[in-house]
């Protein structure tokens, strides 16, 4: 019955969806939809089909909610699973207009801002702000706000200057306000302080990406702007003194933190460290793929790209980058 409910949702059949649930109540709360907090969230995801929510889901969205679908299932998992994606802010209307919580927590400890944080969405995010979402996400104990976790997230984006711009201006906080380190985030390229060049900044607890665990604990400037693809702030900091082979904390120099990111989004700034003078034969052991705690390989810049490839991580990959590196003819 259940298969046949999540049928009748990818389809957008209404009818087929109103008869099981009329003569099933129960299939309101059946176990499905992201962390099976109910038929809801899957409706309000819009993933099968991926598309805008259209008329016939939004209209089958608001039948279940006035037939017993209980629209803060899972801790508000519809509206979180919406306001992943931009094109969903219809959807995020209606749950809104029946109840939905915008400070709400999926599953009792993730904020529903922090998903708008989580994919780099700044319409998705301006619109939770707008309705009140508090960019600090006050809970006893919890270290992140919404912009530390923001800056924390995995994706990387042309539109997170945007995001941190929205969240500091509703008075969002971050630990990660640090000398020299919000203008690279920003996507900035500021003259840093001369002491600025080759400091190490062990605070620097983020910059896992794609499906790297590689942080910049104890990296510099330069290997922030390489981690979040800043190629101007880069040229910036060679050009005043930054060493192309600075230790990153963990032996790394910045282009290990370059040639692994999803999408190429390192290729250009892995251009200038190469024209810098990076080594490409270093050899360092490092933390590898995010779902292998244990996994640690001993690489070179590109035996290092080479540990994430598209074909096991959809959506992902670095070609072009690999392909740069084998042109300046890098070792594996």
């Amino acid at each position: 019955m259940i298969e046949q409910l999540k049928q009748a949702i990818d389809t957008n059949d209404f009818p087929q969806l109103r008869e099981l649930m009329t003569a099933h109540p129960d299939l309101h709360h059946a176990p499905l939809g992201y962390g099976k907090d109910g038929p809801l969230t899957w409706v309000a995801e819009c993933r099968v089909p991926w598309e805008p929510p259209s008329p016939v889901r939004l209209a089958m969205a608001r039948w279940m909610i006035e037939n017993g679908s209980d629209v803060h299932q899972g801790g508000d998992g519809p509206l979180m699973r919406a306001t992943l994606n931009r094109d969903r802010v219809p959807m995020m209307e209606l749950l809104a207009e029946h109840g939905a919580d915008v400070n709400a927590e999926w599953h009792g400890d993730y904020p529903i801002l922090f998903a708008a944080c989580e994919t780099v969405n700044p319409v998705t995010m301006r619109w939770l702000l707008e309705h009140g979402a508090n960019p600090n996400c006050p809970k006893p104990g919890r270290k992140d706000t919404a912009l530390d976790y923001l800056i924390g997230t995995y994706a990387r984006s042309a539109e997170l200057p945007v995001c941190i711009d929205l969240l500091a201006s509703a008075d969002g906080r971050t630990r990660f306000d640090l000398p020299g380190v919000m203008p690279i985030l920003r996507g900035r390229a500021e003259d840093p302080a001369p002491d600025l060049i080759h400091r190490q900044f062990p605070e620097l607890n983020f910059g896992s990406t794609g499906a790297r665990r590689l942080l910049l604990e104890g990296g510099t400037l330069l290997h922030v702007a390489a981690e979040f693809g800043n190629v101007e702030a880069a040229r910036l900091l060679l050009a005043r003194g930054a060493s192309p082979n600075a230790d990153g904390g963990s032996g790394q120099t910045p282009i290990f933190h370059s040639v692994s990111q999803f999408r190429d989004w390192g290729l250009e700034v892995t251009r200038v460290l190469i024209e810098a003078g990076a080594d490409l034969a270093i050899r360092v052991k490092l933390p590898g793929q995010y779902d292998q705690p244990d996994h640690f390989p001993e690489c070179t810049p590109l035996g290092y790209a080479l540990q994430f490839p598209a074909e096991d991580w959809p959506g992902g990959g670095n070609p072009k980058t690999i392909e740069l590196l084998r042109a300046h003819n890098a070792p594996e």
